[in-house]
């Protein structure tokens, strides 16, 4: 299992990346110590040198994780016929206990990576070097996340045997396997799920042309677009993955990655996870624009990106909306919407 061709692509690209971001590390101490931009010794003229050449490599490590996760769920899905009880994604991932955690710990890295990638890319833009601490103290944050998403990832797929018997989504995703009783926003009822949805995207849309045409709200933009992920994710699960299956207990987000759904889990997906990062990023951005040597190209990068997190999200609308169009399962009688009324009356309980 472990010589799988894409396995072997994603253990050398974690096992290499983090080989190279740790020994970015003490370089990394080195500069939060002794960095003095007003000091012309020998010894910063060598920090000032060295830390475009950490940067690129930081930078390609980074983007090539962005793309890993891709890879990663991708693989996941191809696997599944090799397992006995395995559908989709789920089967694989559950083939070892290892399996969940090295997805979690790649989408906390996407959203980091992401985070670091804006931080530097503002920063080079500034000839004071305004943000070289503040950056490289992210990179000391980085490398555990990126060590600890390496290892569980080795361990799952050192993990992974054949002739084990793993479960079927139905078991994770299903009418009862889970509950609102359980707390969990994956049961959120479907009228609920959809409202939350349209409310969340209203309002992220509403700050993100407040920031587009005034330039002012670019951290609330930024904090929205972090809060617009787990509801987005909620109401796929819940509600979403339902029109497309037309089957009222089959809720998996992973069998939206298959072929016989038209891969549609690609466009619900990438979309979101992209505006998100952008979204982020641009918050990032807004907040580094008091800087003196920022000011302008901060701004212009914090707009930049949030133009590119709404034109996501709003690909993320279009096809969800598409999904639900074009389905033949019918959701919603009068009794659909008691669930929201009952959580309305309650106050939220």
């Amino acid at each position: 299992m472990l010589f799988h061709p894409v396995i072997i692509a994603l253990l050398l690209s974690s096992l290499t990346s983090t080989a190279m971001v740790g020994a970015s590390v003490p370089f990394a101490v080195r500069l939060l110590r002794r960095w003095d931009l007003a000091s012309g010794s020998e010894a910063q003229l060598l920090l000032e040198r060295r830390t475009y050449l950490v940067s690129t490599l930081v930078q390609l490590v980074l983007l090539a994780q962005l793309a890993s996760l891709v890879l990663f769920v991708f693989n996941a899905d191809r696997m599944a016929s090799l397992f006995t009880g395995a559908m989709c994604a789920v089967g694989t991932l559950e083939a070892d206990r290892f399996g969940f955690p090295a997805l979690y710990a790649n989408i906390a890295l996407f959203f980091l990576a992401a985070a670091w990638l804006t931080l530097d890319h503002v920063d080079n833009r500034g000839w004071d070097y305004p943000l070289i601490r503040v950056k490289y103290a992210a990179l000391l944050t980085l490398a555990p996340v990126l060590a600890l998403a390496s290892l569980a990832e080795l361990a799952y797929f050192l993990g992974l045997r054949a002739d084990v018997i793993t479960s079927c989504c139905s078991t994770l995703f299903s009418g009862g396997g889970i509950t609102v009783a359980g707390n969990s926003l994956a049961a959120l009822p479907h009228g609920l799920a959809l409202v939350l949805l349209c409310l969340t995207l209203l309002a992220v849309f509403a700050l993100g042309l407040r920031f587009l045409v005034g330039g002012r709200g670019g951290t609330a933009y930024g904090a929205a677009s972090a809060a617009a992920f787990p509801v987005a994710l909620a109401a796929v699960v819940s509600t979403l993955s339902v029109y497309v299956y037309e089957l009222p207990n089959h809720h998996c987000p992973f069998c939206l990655l298959k072929a016989e759904y038209g891969h549609v889990g690609y466009a619900l997906y990438i979309p979101l996870f992209a505006a998100t990062a952008c979204g982020i990023g641009a918050g990032i951005a807004q907040r580094c624009a008091d800087r003196a040597s920022l000011a302008e190209a901060a701004q212009r990068t914090a707009r930049c990106l949030a133009g590119w997190s709404l034109a996501g999200f709003a690909a993320f609308a279009i096809v969800a909306v598409c999904l639900v169009a074009r389905s033949h399962l019918i959701l919603f009688g009068p009794s659909a919407w008691r669930p929201l009324a009952e959580f309305v009356v309650g106050g939220g309980r």
